[in-house]
């Protein structure tokens, strides 16, 4: 997984009524463009995130 700062993450939710979470990734902390990543949901929160196999980087 490769990303840039202004791309977006989608995080598909992993239960039954669990909502996804999207947002904006603000620094990429990994070599090469890997993670973790910086991201700001698009809730306010603010968080260091290493994206499992449930996670997309969404190019901008």
């Amino acid at each position: 997984m490769n990303a840039t700062v202004g791309d977006r993450l989608l995080v598909h939710g992993n239960s039954v009524g669990e909502r996804d979470r999207t947002g904006v990734i603000i620094e990429v902390k990994g070599g090469d463009g890997g993670p973790p990543y910086t991201v700001r949901f698009d809730d306010g929160h603010t968080g260091l995130v290493f994206p499992g196999p449930d996670a997309v980087v969404v190019p901008q």
